[in-house]
């Protein structure tokens, strides 16, 4: 599996890329390896709302089952990857890259250091 050190993650297998203020938001490579072929993607949230760490933005579908997707940090929603949802098998393709799904400005920077590095979401994918 792939876990880019530069990213910060959830033990929901989310992924946050913080540039500044604002953080990129996707699922990890694990996470659309478990679910196998992504087959919908529903975003339920729009720009400009303002969400809650935990709180959920997304819903992922694949042949194998359902997930929710959970804000990493609380933050508002800066813009949302519009080409997704017509192209869901992206998320298996390239999860960190093409397959992001929403942007965020982070509201409380001092969340992140509740998440996870690369090395700390694969000895907790390891042991799955």
């Amino acid at each position: 599996m792939n876990f880019p050190k530069e990213l910060k993650y959830t033990e929901n297998d989310e992924w946050v890329r913080v540039e500044g203020d604002e953080g990129t938001v996707g699922i990890t490579d694990y996470a659309q390896d478990q679910l196998s072929d992504i087959v919908f993607v529903e975003f339920l949230v729009d720009v400009g709302e303002t969400f809650d760490k935990g709180d959920t933005f997304a819903t992922v579908e694949s042949v194998k089952a359902a997930a929710d997707v959970y804000m990493p940090v609380s933050g508002e929603v800066v813009a949302i990857n519009e080409d997704l949802p017509d192209a869901p098998e992206q998320v298996n393709s390239d999860p960190y890259g093409e397959a992001w799904m929403i942007k965020i400005k982070v509201s409380d920077a001092s969340e992140l250091s509740d998440l996870l590095d690369a090395a700390g979401i694969e000895n907790l994918e390891r042991d799955h």
